[in-house]
Formats: C-alpha cells, sequence, structure tokens
C-alpha cells in the first residue's frame, strides 16, 4: 500500500501540489487525469524523490518517510521500492535492449550479470520483444523503445511502477502495443500509478481514476463513476473535451 499525506510542493512561488491526501492499494491501477499543469507528473516525480516536496509524509510497503526530513538512505530506499517509465524512453543508446533492461539489476541491485541477463530476455519476452534482444535504440521504433523501457521497471520487482504519460511521444500507430503491455501488467495485479490522457485507455485499465486541478485532488471514484456521473463541474468541463470516437484495440 501507498499512502500520501499533506503533500506540498511549490517551484518558487508557483504551488504545484496543495495538500494531497492519497492511498493506493497493493494491485490497483490509478490513472491520474486533468489538464497539463494540474500537478499530475509532478505527484509521480516526488513519489520517486526525483523531485523534492516541501512537505507531506510518504509511505510505501510499510516504510514512513517524512518529505521535510529525508536522508539518503531514505530516498535509496524509497526508489527501490518504485519504478518511472517516462514519456521519452529514457534508454541507453549505447547499450542493446538487453542490456537496457538488465543495467539496473547489475548496477543497483548487485545481481550477477548472467543472473541478471537472464531475468532481461525474460522481461523482454514478457512485453512481446523476444526477436529485439540485440537491438539498439535507434533500430527501434519508439512503440517497441517503450516497451523497452516497461519491461526495465518491471525486471526491478517494484512495489509500484509509475507511467508518466508512456504513450505521449508515439505515433499514433504505435500506442495500441504499449496500452496492450500496460493492460496486461493491470490484468496481472502490479500495481501501477499512471497518467495519461488516453480516456478510452484509463477508462477500461484503471481501477480508480482521480482528476487533479491546480494542484489539489477535485474529485476521484471508479472509472464508471467519473466518466458516467462526475460531480465536480470542473471534472464535467474536463471529460467534454474527449468522445469515444477513437478506441484503441487492446
Amino acid at each position: 500500500m501507498i499512502t500520501i499525506e499533506n503533500l506540498h510542493k511549490s517551484f518558487g512561488h508557483k504551488k504545484v501540489l496543495n495538500g494531497i491526501d492519497l492511498t493506493v492499494n497493493d494491485g490497483e491501477t490509478v490513472a491520474l487525469i486533468g489538464a497539463s499543469g494540474s500537478g499530475k507528473t509532478t505527484l509521480l516525480r516526488c513519489i520517486n524523490f526525483l523531485e523534492r516536496a516541501q512537505e507531506g509524509k510518504l509511505t510505501i510497503d510499510g516504510k514512513t518517510v517524512d518529505f521535510k526530513h529525508t536522508s539518503r538512505k531514505d530516498i535509496l530506499a524509497v526508489r527501490r521500492k518504485t519504478a518511472m517509465v517516462f514519456q521519452q524512453y529514457g534508454l541507453f543508446k549505447n547499450m542493446n535492449a538487453v542490456k537496457n533492461v538488465s543495467a539496473g539489476l547489475t548496477i543497483v541491485q548487485k545481481i550477477p550479470k548472467e543472473k541478471a541477463k537472464e531475468m532481461a530476455v525474460s522481461a523482454l519476452e514478457k512485453v512481446g520483444l523476444a526477436d529485439k534482444l540485440e537491438s539498439y535504440p535507434g533500430e527501434l521504433s519508439g512503440g517497441q523503445q517503450q516497451r523497452v523501457g516497461i519491461a526495465r521497471a518491471m525486471v526491478l520487482n517494484p512495489h509500484v511502477i509509475m507511467l508518466d504519460e508512456p504513450t505521449s511521444a508515439l505515433d499514433p500507430e504505435l500506442v495500441g502495443e504499449v496500452l496492450t503491455v500496460i493492460k496486461k501488467l493491470a490484468d496481472a495485479g502490479q500495481t501501477m500509478m499512471i497518467v495519461s490522457h488516453e480516456m478510452n485507455f484509463v477508462r477500461k485499465t484503471a481501477n480508480r481514476i482521480i482528476f487533479m486541478d491546480e494542484g489539489v485532488i477535485a474529485e476521484q471514484g471508479t472509472p464508471g463513476e467519473i466518466f458516467t456521473h462526475p460531480k465536480n463541474d470542473r471534472t464535467k468541463q474536463f471529460l467534454k473535451n474527449f468522445t469515444d470516437e477513437f478506441v484503441y484495440m487492446i
């Protein structure tokens, strides 16, 4: 379980997160939606300490840290329980797919190279890239690169995988292949937090939808509640921008 209490984050005088309280249960897929600048990505980055929040507490898998008083040891402990999938893939261009996936195992977790390679191959097979093990990022499509990024997160066996707009950098025809992999992870019970503008996808995949607006959680509920009977006026206004006209095959 992940619990966030009274999380505040500012950049200079600009308040980005204003007292976030949130619980994510084990095995749950939570989707964060809302307009650009509402604080969705910053929330994920604070959880993984890619950004330092000024106030609040985080409890993940039984370990609690205070954002005001975190040590390097605390940060490393949290990061070992989390994995991030980024918009721009973040792959090492001089490493093939297997090495990209196994790097975290050998460098951070100190797993022997041969064992790490076996784990990386298994993860790549699970995301449908068994035939691309030796391929370098420049030889892969955007969808394939993002699937390598997902395999890299999976192989760490994290308590939670956080995905920040995992399809935003992809051509439209490549979106479906990445969403299919994420849907399989959700169905397998992997705890995930996903920032996405793919409304059809989050409606089908998430257990719970969080609508964020101006740094606060304006509304949350099941996909049925949020998409069919939203209560907050701002949620209603936001969802009017989306239709079910385009449905990705997953």
